[in-house]
């Protein structure tokens, strides 16, 4: 196992002055100790996780993390910058600064080592001695862990102990006047935290939350669902707690567990930055008997509604907004339900380009397959794409509902997608029944039970109950209205002509480009993706505009850190460089480094480009039977020059927008035309 971190990938004067300067700087040092294959990838990845949330902790500690495959081993960067970097954090620019790359793939041993990293960051005696450090070496060792201890490492343990617990009892005594309190059980709290990466902040997280636990005279035993495994808390830990808190970014697993306890949720940064007042918190939801019955806080990172640094993300004031939820439990869905349309669409696309489009009608391969028949595999490949295809509704409702109501609404979610598809409610059908299991499933869920019946709630009486309601709600209800508005949308795409096709096209445009396969990306996605269950011209016609407007963004960024390259920098032009094939491909993704760069003038460019390609792709009719692929399925569109023409026309007017609001600011990077190791830029005279 190689080590985590060598002089060699310690930087004690960081000359940058952005964080994307710090981590191009970091990162270099990465790939010369042969830690890191692609630069320009590996920053890719990097710029991507910082999008999602800010990496600034209050402490002046900047930590870039993320999972790349371009990554061979678990790698530590440091640098100290004496002027302060800015990366998000509430109070102030960062001088200590780790960039953490680990593998795709990483093993639990060095996640394990980047988690321990992650908790020692929350001791001022590690980052004082960072900061003091004058020789990488020395720095270096000091990072993994290999500073010779000042005393006996077991004595200093033991000592720690009972210091700790010193002062929790004093601080009971002090807290009862000296009364029996201090003989009474502490207040007990289980803690869940997690992020995106599950690298850094999720340990930093669980090691704030406990330091302040015991600094407080509170019990609190963390879960921490990271990338270095994810051990549950040990069930009687959980019945024994007087509250629960959450300060996680992504979904809690298995939420159930803490039902019928005072619930904090939080983002994982606010569990690092302010853990007293969490844990205040749950004392006082405690002492006025507040119950989570049925916690639903499914957050998916970057969906949060909290501060812009992320700090308060899914906090109990989010609860209030129905339309945050709303949106959450959607997502999950459409989430769950993206592989089954890549695995189903592009192998029906594939049957289509080897038989036509008259194999979708063949003969069940199952009864007559030829080995040496070009069409029996074609209609074999047809065959199998129409069965994950027809997933789509019922693991759309299916995880719609676990969104809402964790696992117990699984089930009467599936059931309520197929009963859709019975009744041809469609993809509204899918929509509708995934947010009646939900709700459904929470009802039950409040209402008290014996305490033997518990155990067989979720997996008998739950499921049972609510598949039926949802069952009957579905058949006698609502299926049938539903089905005829679903109908009347279908004869609505398919009579869309002229003006009404154009301003379709621009709305699908400008929703695919606005957050770049964020929320309204996917709602747009998915819109097209739910009319190829059941294609007819007007939805083919969707989703051939919803794919041109989604390769506008990268295309447009790789174009424009072509022509005009001295408004990028040099990190910037190299990301351009492989955003001409993720827009090909149609991964909108490609985009996103450009677009936290700069955001004001990126995602408006964009935007543009994006509507006036949906706009040209719908007046000219062009439709396609593919849920992706870019330009690789062309031979698969309908009208296939004029898509390319629209991609083509998008494409120049986002390119000539950025280039013409970023050439106002009047900047350019050093005059040589590439910019220093750091990634910085000077301004100069237009």
């Amino acid at each position: 196992m190689s080590e985590l971190i060598t002089a060699e990938l310690v930087d004690l004067d960081l000359s940058a002055t952005t964080k994307d300067a710090a981590a191009r700087s970091l990162a270099e040092r990465m790939v010369a100790a042969h830690r890191v294959t692609d630069l320009d990838g590996f920053l890719a990845d990097v710029a991507a996780r910082e999008a999602q949330m800010p990496t600034g902790l209050d402490g002046g500690i900047g930590i870039p993390h993320c999972r790349s495959e371009h990554v061979n081993a678990p790698t530590l960067a440091f640098g100290r910058s004496g002027a302060g970097i800015d990366f998000g954090a509430a109070d102030g620019p960062a001088d200590l600064i780790f960039l953490i790359a680990a593998p795709a793939g990483a093993d639990d041993d060095h996640l394990t080592i980047l988690s321990g990293l992650a908790r020692r960051l929350m001791d001022p005696e590690f980052t004082a001695a960072l900061r003091a450090g004058t020789d990488p070496r020395a720095v270096a060792a000091l990072v993994r862990g290999e500073e010779p201890p000042e005393e006996p490492e077991q004595e200093r343990v033991e000592a720690g102990k009972q210091e700790q617990v010193q002062e929790q009892t004093e601080t009971r005594t002090e807290a009862a006047g000296g009364t029996e309190a201090a003989e009474s059980a502490p207040f007990r709290i289980v803690a869940v935290t997690s992020c995106p990466t599950g690298i850094a902040h999720t340990y930093m997280a669980a090691e704030s939350l406990a330091a302040a636990g015991r600094a407080e005279g509170v019990e609190v035993t963390v879960e921490t669902q990271g990338s270095a495994g994810f051990k549950k808390l040990d069930p009687a830990v959980v019945a024994a707690a007087d509250a629960v808190i959450w300060a996680h970014d992504v979904e809690v697993r298995e939420k159930s567990r803490f039902r019928g306890k005072p619930l904090v949720d939080v983002g994982v940064k606010a569990g690092i930055n302010r853990p007293a007042e969490l844990i205040a918190e749950a004392r006082r939801k405690a002492e006025r008997g507040e119950i989570a019955t049925a916690p639903d806080s499914d957050k998916a990172s970057g969906s949060g509604a909290g501060d812009g640094n992320g700090d308060d993300s899914g906090s109990d004031a989010d609860h209030a907004h129905f339309g945050v939820r709303l949106r959450t439990y959607l997502m999950s869905g459409v989430s769950y339900m993206v592989p089954f349309v890549a695995a189903g669409g592009l192998l029906i696309a594939l049957s289509f380009a080897i038989g036509g489009y008259e194999i979708a009608s063949a003969k069940s391969v199952a009864d007559h397959f030829v080995w040496g028949e070009a069409d029996s595999w074609a209609a074999l490949l047809n065959q199998i794409g129409s069965a994950a295809f027809g997933f789509l509704v019922p693991v759309l409702a299916g995880y719609i509902a676990y969104g809402m109501a964790d696992r117990p609404a699984l089930v009467p979610g599936f059931v309520g997608g197929a009963i859709a598809l019975t009744v041809n409610a469609g993809f509204l059908g899918g929509l509708v029944a995934g947010l009646l299991a939900g709700a459904v499933v929470m009802a039950i869920q409040r209402v008290p039970v014996h305490a033997t019946l518990r155990g067989i709630m979720p997996v008998l009486v739950i499921p049972l109950i609510a598949s039926a309601v949802v069952g009957f709600l579905m058949f006698i209800v609502v299926g049938k209205p539903i089905a005829s508005l679903q109908n009347a949308l279908t004869d609505w795409l398919n009579g869309l002509s002229g003006s009404n096709a154009v301003i379709l096209g621009i709305v699908l445009g400008l929703m695919m480009c606005f957050d770049m396969g964020g929320p309204l990306n996917k709602v747009a996605y998915a819109f097209a993706v739910g009319g190829l269950a059941d294609p007819t011209p007007g939805s083919l016609k969707v989703m051939a505009a919803v794919m041109a407007a989604g390769m506008v963004p990268p295309l447009a960024m790789a174009l424009a850190t072509t022509v005009r390259k001295r408004l990028f920098t040099k990190t910037e032009r190299e990301n351009g460089r492989a955003a001409w094939v993720l827009g090909a491909s149609f991964i909108t993704e490609g985009a996103i480094p450009f677009a936290a760069a700069d955001p004001l003038r990126v995602i408006p460019s964009v935007m543009a480009g994006g509507a006036v390609t949906g706009a040209l792709s719908m007046a000219f009719g062009a439709t396609l039977r593919a849920p992706h692929g870019g330009v690789f399925v062309v031979p698969l569109i309908g009208e296939p020059f004029l898509y390319l023409l629209a991609i083509a026309a998008g494409t120049l007017v986002a390119t000539a927008l950025v280039v013409l609001l970023k050439g106002a600011r009047r900047t350019a990077p050093e005059a040589s035309g590439d910019a220093g190791a750091d990634g910085s830029r000077v301004t100069v005279a237009a």
